[in-house]
């Protein structure tokens, strides 16, 4: 959690005590200590370290802006100061997280020291009043495993729409001819989004496997290593070469271009150029935490960077074709692609095949990924409208596949093919090891999209951000 950084802004109003107030806020403080949160403090900005004046307001915005802060934490501990929250919070334009202790008992002559819940209220309707979004954690002890979920999968949060606001894709070809489902609009990506893309022609990039082949013969060489301790490699010593080369060339050129993802036009023109299929140095670049999609396909490497970006990185996501019903199993889909799994979610040992199923060239991936519950989703638009759909389903058996595959069940699979042919979707769809989908759900409050889900568990998704 170290790459995300959180401004902690605990909260008073003056009609309450400020030493409870106090006393809470570093209890809180103490709570962040032990989970390993990275926060931004504001204990020297005033005697209580706590924010409820426009001059303590000020000096706090200043020092979360300098140390550009990923997130604000607003602490209620003792009713709280509500416009001062939410003139912080518009200030700063980050996810927004509320929260307060539940009060202690009353005292013997019924007095209350701090009110807490009272004010989240209040709070509430003035950060609406804003127009701030926020993500709200209900009013529990410190000790309730609400709270220590809510903070961590705020982390998430905010890792989510970090990557998604700073994303630039290098874009290596247009899309292919045949693929009008991939098209993308890039001024709207750009315009609403700061979606930035990076466009080159085929030929710089085989202009930049020619240096690396030149260049960084010691830095090839590791990478055949590399390939052949994860995956039976059955290519050419020379087609495995390069395919090494240009998984380099590809990092090369994104690092140039101050790429986090990229496309690739995989078919047909690379193979003209260089003999390969591009797939096998995908793959490699999945597991490197650099996602590629084929086919060109912006809004399904977008889809990448936000299920990984939910998970912290943790896990990497696999690319695949939603492609064909299970033979037996009336709620069991095939997930399967030209070779663009990262070799990490392979069940066994990955191999390079000789040659592809459907390309007569070298350079693709097989195997089937492992076991395990997935969380699926898929970025898209069209006519101005976007979206995001997501949702889980679990691994199962099924017939071996080509290329890499995985077999999955759903809840109701008709719901899904229904979802994927009225669109905005298509059939490519990104999935993760992890069950990540009340993180997505929350993050697109912020990153300005619509959640959409192919099973009916918003109110689940809502019961468990509620501490439920």
């Amino acid at each position: 959690m170290d790459k995300i950084k959180i401004g902690f802004a605990p909260t008073r109003r003056n009609l309450f005590s400020a030493a409870a107030a106090i006393e809470y806020a570093d209890l809180t403080r103490e709570k962040l200590d032990e989970f390993g949160i990275d926060y931004v403090d504001i204990k020297e900005i005033n005697e209580d370290g706590l924010l409820y004046d426009d001059t303590g307001l000020e000096k706090i915005a200043e020092k979360f802006a300098a140390e550009k802060i990923d997130g604000l934490f607003l602490a209620n501990e003792n009713f709280g100061t509500e416009y001062e929250c939410a003139r912080l919070a518009k200030k700063l334009n980050v996810p927004v997280l509320l929260w307060g202790p539940k009060d202690e008992h009353p005292a013997d002559d019924g007095s209350r020291l701090r009110d807490t819940q009272c004010g989240l209220f209040a709070i509430g309707k003035v950060l609406r009043r804003f127009k701030v979004p926020f993500t709200y954690v209900r009013n529990c002890d410190l000790a309730d495993p609400a709270f220590e979920r809510g903070i961590k999968d705020f982390v998430k949060v905010c890792n989510v729409v970090k990557v998604f606001r700073n994303t630039r894709i290098l874009q290596i070809g247009p899309r292919p001819f045949d693929f009008w489902s991939t098209m993308c609009n890039e001024g709207e990506l750009l315009e609403r989004f700061n979606i930035q893309l990076s466009p080159i022609p085929l030929n710089e990039l085989v202009k930049e496997i020619k240096k690396v082949q030149t260049e960084e013969s010691d830095l090839i060489q590791e990478n055949i290593d590399h390939v052949h301790e994860t995956a039976e490699v059955q290519i050419k010593p020379d087609e495995l070469r390069m395919v090494v080369a240009l998984k380099i060339a590809i990092r090369n050129l994104a690092e140039a271009y101050g790429c986090n993802a990229g496309v690739i036009q995989c078919w047909t023109a690379l193979q003209d150029e260089i003999g390969i299929l591009p797939y096998a140095a995908l793959s490699l670049l999945q597991d490197e935490g650099f996602p590629v999609t084929c086919e060109t396909d912006v809004h399904g490497v977008i889809s990448q960077l936000l299920v990984e970006a939910a998970t912290l990185g943790e896990h990497r996501a696999m690319f695949a074709d939603v492609n064909t019903r299970h033979p037996s199993n009336e709620n069991g889909e095939l997930l399967q692609h030209l070779g663009v799994f990262p070799l990490s979610t392979a069940k066994t040992k990955p191999i390079l095949p000789p040659r592809h199923f459907v390309f007569d060239y070298p350079g693709s991936v097989g195997f089937e990924a492992k076991e395990g519950d997935l969380t699926l989703c898929r970025f898209d638009g069209d006519n101005g409208e976007y979206s995001l759909l997501m949702g889980n389903a679990k691994v199962i058996d099924g017939p071996y596949n080509q290329g890499t595959y995985v077999w999955v069940e759903f809840e109701n699979l008709n719901r899904l093919e229904t979802k994927l042919v009225y669109g905005p979707y298509i059939h490519h769809i990104s999935a993760v090891y992890d069950k990540v989908v009340p993180v997505l759900y929350e993050a697109c409050k912020y990153i300005g999209i619509q959640s959409d889900f192919y099973d009916p568990i918003e109110e689940d998704i809502q019961a468990y951000l509620r501490g439920e």
